[in-house]
Parts: C-alpha cells; structure tokens; sequence
C-alpha cells in the first residue's frame, strides 16, 4: 500500500528531556508478595499554583483531553533478593518490609469515552534532575494523543516527592499546600508503589482517576533511570505482582536499578542485566545511539517475549524532546528547573527521528499486548563503525532520515566549557550546508568541535541533483520502512510531505 499524503503534523514543542535524563513469577519465592494491598484514591486540594507540577504547557483541550491529577495512598512493600541473581534476568525476591506511603498520578486521557482505545500507557517518571519529568510522554506524544490512549505519570521514586539538592524541592517543596501530606519511604519500596499505582488504574479504591474508562491493556513504561528501574521491575517485580500487559524499557544500561536500597544490594546486581525470557507478557527493550555503548553488553536475542530496537542517528535526548518538555518543566519549577546551557562551543542537538520510533513501538507494543503479532526484530547498531562519507553509524533500525540523510547525526556530543552534565546525551546534528569543497568546519574534527568525525561531507546539490528526485528518495525510504514494521504510516506521510516542502535538490 502507498503511503497516504496528509498535512505535516503540527510540530509538537519538544522538551527539557536534557536536564532529567540518566543519573536499570515464575520461581519467585513463597514469601513474595503477589497481592500487594491496593492503594486508596484521594483528589489533592489546589495549592498554590492552582495545577499539578508538570501540568502540559500545551493545549490538550485541542486533542480532546483533559489533565487531572490524583493521590493514591496506602501500605507499600519492599523486596530483598532471595538466592543468586544472575544475568539471565530471573530474579527471585522475598518481602522486605513495609511503610506508609502518599504520592501522586497524573492523568491525561481522551474527554470522550469513545475516543479512548483501551490502553493506559503508565510512565515511571524520570527524577535524574532530581524532580518529575516525563521523557517518553513527550517522545510518545503524537501517537498518544492521536490515537486515543490514556497516559499516566506516577511519581514513584522518593526524590520526585521529598526533594533533592538545593532549589529542587520536590513536590512537597514546590507547593506545600497541594502536596504537603505526601509521603514517600525511600526508593526500596518504589516498585510496589508503581505496582499499586496500576491496580488503582484498574480498581480503583475512592474517585476513578480514568473517569470511567474502562480498561483494556495496561502498558509499563520508563526512559533512561527510570528504564534501569523497569529492567529491575520487569525481572523481579512483574513476576510476583502481575499487574501490567507489557513493558516498555526505553535508553536503559546494561545493569538494573537494585531492588533496595541498601548499598552491597547496588554494587552486586547482575552486569550485565538482561530480560528474562520466560515472562508471559511482552518487553520491547529500544535504545538510541547514545545508550548502545553503555547497554552492548546486556544485547541477548529476541524471543516471543522479548524484542530490541537499536536507532541509527538517534540520542538519548535530542531535539524533539526538548521543544516540548522545556516548555512544560518552565511552567511548573520556572527558575527552580535544571537550566543545561548546552551552547558552548559545540553543535545543535540532534533532531534525528527518535520520536518516530518510539511511536511505533508503542504502538506494537500494544497490538502484541492484546495477543497481536510480535514486532520485527532491528539489526545491532555498530557505533565504531561510522560511514566514512556521511559520518552516520551502522547497521540498527535505519528510517528515511539515516537512509536518504540530509546531515550528520550522532548519539553524542562534545561538552565544552560551561557545560551542564546531561548536555553530551543530546547527541549532536551536522546540518550539510552545500560548500562547493564538501567540507566545514567540523569536518577535519575541530578540537573545539570533536562531535563529528572528520568527514568529507557530501554537497546536497550533488548528492541530490533534483528536489523530485530527493523527494521520490524520501517516498521510497519512508515506505520500505513502513512495510518492514518501523515507521508508522501517519508519520511517513509527515515525512513525505516535508521533504515535499523542502528546498532541497537541485
């Protein structure tokens, strides 16, 4: 079939995805706790600022959905590990202990019933910046909102709620009277809290935070740390709990997150830490450019419940993500935010086509939930081995903008002086500016500007002597990927129709 031809999405703003990212039953034993207490629902009171801390900048009511936030509060359990964990993911745990705990979901879902598709994709919220952020709503978003699922965040780790260092204050710094009765045990008892949190998604104990949406599949969900927590969850956790349909680990490493907090529990988790192969629910593990070095070591091969992407000219943040989260992140901690000047001395951030694969993923994942086919396998990404014309690396799942490229795209980037720490997860773009001797500024690799290798970079205007040509290049890439399983047809058409509107070739 022909990739339909519709008007480009509106572009999405992207998000402060830099300054949050990175800082990881079948035999479980009897004594693990796999009917965990389910959690009371509770509506928090306004606060202060009058909205949940990373309320949407953008206009949801103009896709038909609504934000609303709520409390789930009760008893959580923590785990210790029984016996040996090895690499091969199949952890058994016992209950460690237990603890009052408060904390918060934010729920966005369609305002009609009947656009709602039946999957409530729930995010581990990502605290590296030492707050809230949401990565993979903002990578997802397009196929979120489109296609009618519910999301939600869960504040599941004790610094998103207590705090961190300095001006971040948490939750119950940032509005007291909204969140000052939350409480939060520690990060040992953060993956019951996540459990609990889809259980109120589906029995909800107090006011529906779905609003009467009935459930269909329930989607596990978390980017970068949170990723290390949901490879922990996945092999430990989701054995003896049992609440989600599938899960989604996106730009994870090679070790899990410990399953306590107790610091011999950290230094002795498996290196390196894969899937077990013998969970009844599917796993789509997907990782950028950026993250294949630090996660190579914990590659295994796919099975009918475990499936890897690897993402050719993709970062672990980038460009798209940022436009939309730095609007979001600005509007609840303003000043307070983790501010990343990324600008010394090196290039602009990637812009490559991660959101592009994250929406078909998720939209995989949820077809294989719901007992569909198992998504294609993606070919291993070679990082060290980079095309000598084009500076892009090798092999993994390559879309149109790898395969016709129009600019160097990298996973990582030099950080010059003055520099914030997430700064080099961004990845790097070399846009080709069409010099007659093909080269620039980066290309005989600058010691101020070592992103990119050094590269004799093609001239747009040879490589792509007429704009129909390029134009067909584009179609033709964009549709063989849709028909290999990587690329949505919603977002080839988007594809299509920019480098329609294009000015390159000729």
């Amino acid at each position: 079939m022909r990739i339909p031809l519709r008007s480009p999405r509106r572009r999405a703003t992207a998000a402060a995805l830099g300054a949050v990212l990175f800082g990881a039953f079948i035999g479980a034993s009897p004594s693990a706790r796999a009917d965990a207490d389910d959690p009371a629902v509770s509506v928090p009171p306004a606060g202060s600022h009058g909205f949940p801390f990373l309320a949407a900048a953008e206009d949801l009511g103009s896709y038909g959905y609504t934000e609303n936030e709520y409390f789930i509060s009760g008893t959580a359990h923590s785990y210790a590990k029984a016996g040996l964990w090895g690499s091969d993911g199949r952890w058994s745990v016992r209950e460690s202990g237990s603890a009052a705990y408060k904390t918060r979901l934010l729920v966005r879902r369609p305002t009609d019933p009947a656009k709602f598709n039946g999957t409530v994709v729930v995010e581990w919220l990502n605290v590296s910046g030492q707050l809230d952020l949401s990565p993979d709503y903002w990578f997802e978003r397009d196929e979120l909102l489109r296609e009618g699922y519910a999301w939600v965040g869960v504040s599941a780790q004790a610094v998103g709620v207590n705090g961190g260092l300095g001006e971040i204050h948490g939750l119950k710094g940032w509005d007291p009277e909204r969140y000052g009765t939350l409480v939060h045990p520690g990060d040992a008892y953060s993956y019951d809290i996540f459990s609990q949190a889809g259980r109120a998604l589906r029995a909800p104990d107090g006011p529906d935070p779905l609003g009467g949406l009935k459930v269909k599949t329930l989607l596990a969900d978390g980017e970068s740390q949170s990723a290390g927590f949901m490879t922990t969850y996945a092999d430990a956790v989701q054995p003896v709990a049992k609440v989600y349909d599938g899960l989604m680990i996106h730009s994870n490493s090679a070790v899990g997150a410990p399953i306590s907090g107790e610091l011999a529990d950290t230094l002795t988790m498996p290196n390196p830490s894969r899937i077990r192969t013998d969970l009844p629910v599917p796993t789509f593990v997907v990782l950028t450019e950026t993250d294949v070095p630090l996660a190579s070591a914990a590659r295994q091969p796919d099975t009918g419940s475990v499936v890897h992407w690897e993402l050719a000219g993709t970062s672990h943040g980038d460009q798209w993500a940022y436009d939309l989260g730095d609007p979001t992140l600005k509007k609840s901690a303003g000043s307070a935010a983790p501010q990343a000047d990324c600008t010394a001395g090196t290039a602009p951030f990637n812009d490559g086509p991660g959101h592009y694969s994250m929406n078909a993923a998720l939209r995989h994942l949820a077809s294989w939930a719901r007992g569909g086919a198992r998504p294609p396998s993606g070919a291993p990404l070679n990082t060290a081995l980079r095309d000598p014309r084009t500076g892009l690396a090798t092999g993994g799942v390559r879309l149109p903008d790898i395969t016709v490229p129009t600019r160097t795209l990298t996973g990582l980037r030099h950080l010059g002086l003055g520099d914030g720490v997430f700064c080099g997860l961004y990845g790097a773009r070399d846009p080709w500016n069409g010099d007659t001797d093909g080269w620039d500024e980066h290309d005989a690799g600058d010691p101020s500007n070592p992103s990119f290798p050094p590269v004799a970079e093609p001239v747009l205007s040879r490589l792509y002597p007429t704009h129909a040509g390029y134009v067909a290049k584009v179609q033709a890439a964009a549709q063989q990927s849709v028909d290999g399983g990587y690329l949505l047809p919603e977002d080839a058409a988007a594809i299509v129709k920019a480098a329609q509107d294009s000015s390159i070739g000729g």
